[in-house]
């Protein structure tokens, strides 16, 4: 990769239980939209933000934060840059190519419940009025 966007670390927020050396890869439905299915696979170099997308994540398991390296090139991600905030305040990303597990992350924020419902309530919102999701 040249002239990267970002230099890291990378983290991923899931339910999955995943090991070292496992990819994540696209091709699963959005946390948001789940009628979607996603041709990226998203990450962030903010550890507690993908806390939050674990905690998000659809399923029942618990939540999982991951240390990634992407193995392919990554572009800014296009439903919070410039689109929602200025530049990438988030520093969101996504890639078509996998992501290498390198290790989970233990020392995240978890949300208290009454902010996570406050959260699950703004991705209810997003559902009915039908919020674009740049796929």
């Amino acid at each position: 990769m040249t002239d990267a966007l970002d230099e890291g670390p990378f983290f991923h927020g899931t339910k999955a239980e995943l090991r070292p050396g496992d990819l994540l890869t696209a091709g699963f439905a959005s946390n948001y939209r789940p009628e979607i299915l996603m041709n990226h696979i998203y990450f962030t170099a903010l550890r507690d933000g993908a806390g939050l997308a674990a905690e998000l994540a659809a399923g029942d398991g618990e939540p999982h934060v991951y240390l990634v390296e992407p193995t392919g090139e990554f572009e800014n991600d296009p439903n919070v840059t410039d689109k929602k905030f200025p530049g990438n305040p988030t520093r969101s990303y996504r890639s078509t190519s996998p992501l290498r597990v390198v290790s989970e992350v233990d020392d995240w924020t978890r949300l208290t419940p009454e902010a996570l419902q406050t959260w699950r309530d703004r991705l209810t919102e997003i559902r009915e009025t039908r919020g674009e999701i740049i796929n």
